[in-house]
C-alpha cells in the first residue's frame, strides 16, 4: 500500500526564526521616546532662555544674580533625575563649546577657570538630586505633603549643592580663602532660597496637570 499522507514541510530560516517567540514571549525593539527627546528640549531652551535674561551684578567677583537656580531647581523636579540631568548637561555642552548660552553671553571653556565655574558644575549635580526627591514623592507620597516636601527637598539642594559648589569654585579659581568665599556667595542666598520656593510651586502645578510626566503607566507585556 502507498501512503498518500501529504507532509508540511518544516519552516526553515527567516521564517523559523520568527515563528519562535524570544525568552519571555515577543518584546518590542526598544528606541528613543520621542516624548523624553522632547521635554530634554523644550527644558534646555528654559534653561537658554533663563541665562539670556540679564542678571543682577553683587559683588566684584563677577558672578551676577541669574534666574538660572530656578530653571535648573524646575528642570530636574519636573523631568526627574535622568531627563532633568540631561537637559542641563546639554545646556551646559551648548555653552562649552562657543554658543554663548551661559550669563552675560559668556562660552567657551574658559568659564571653567571663571568665578562662575563651581556653580555651572553644580547644575547638573542640582537638578540629579533634585530630581530623585521629585521622583520619590511624587510617585510614593500623597498630594497633601508634595510642596512642603519639594520645598525642604530643593532649599537643601540649593545650599548643599549649589552654593557648596560655588564656593568651591571661587576658592579654586579666584584663589579667596574660605571665609571670603563664603561671604562672596551670602548675597545669592536669600533669593535661591525663594527660586526654590517659586520653582517647586510651579512644579507641583505641572505634575498636578500631567500626572504622568513623572508616573509613567505601566507597559503591558506581550
Amino acid at each position: 500500500m502507498t501512503d498518500n499522507t501529504h507532509v508540511r514541510p518544516e519552516p526553515t530560516g527567516t521564517a523559523t526564526a520568527a515563528a519562535r517567540p524570544g525568552p519571555g514571549g515577543a518584546r518590542r525593539s526598544r528606541g528613543v521616546d520621542p516624548r523624553s527627546v522632547a521635554l530634554v528640549a523644550v527644558f534646555t531652551a528654559l534653561l537658554v532662555a533663563a541665562a539670556v535674561v540679564p542678571g543682577i551684578p553683587v559683588g566684584g567677583f563677577g558672578v551676577p544674580i541669574t534666574l538660572q537656580t530656578l530653571a535648573v531647581l524646575l528642570t530636574g523636579l519636573v523631568l526627574g533625575p535622568g531627563r532633568g540631568g540631561v537637559a542641563v548637561l546639554v545646556y551646559l555642552l551648548l555653552g562649552l563649546v562657543g554658543l554663548p548660552v551661559f550669563s552675560a553671553g559668556q562660552s567657551g571653556l574658559q568659564v571653567l577657570s571663571g568665578p562662575t565655574a563651581g556653580y555651572l558644575v553644580s547644575f547638573v549635580v542640582a537638578a540629579v538630586a533634585v530630581g530623585l526627591a521629585a521622583r520619590t514623592v511624587v510617585r510614593r507620597v500623597r498630594r497633601a505633603l508634595w510642596v512642603p516636601l519639594l520645598v525642604v527637598a530643593a532649599v537643601v539642594t540649593s545650599v548643599v549643592v549649589v552654593h557648596a559648589l560655588g564656593v568651591a569654585g571661587l576658592m579654586v579659581n579666584l584663589k579667596l580663602p574660605l571665609s571670603a568665599a563664603i561671604g562672596a556667595d551670602l548675597p545669592f542666598l536669600p533669593g535661591d532660597l525663594l527660586k526654590a520656593v517659586v520653582a517647586v510651586v510651579a512644579a507641583v502645578a505641572v505634575h498636578r496637570a500631567f500626572p504622568d510626566v513623572l508616573v509613567r503607566p505601566a507597559r503591558r507585556r506581550a
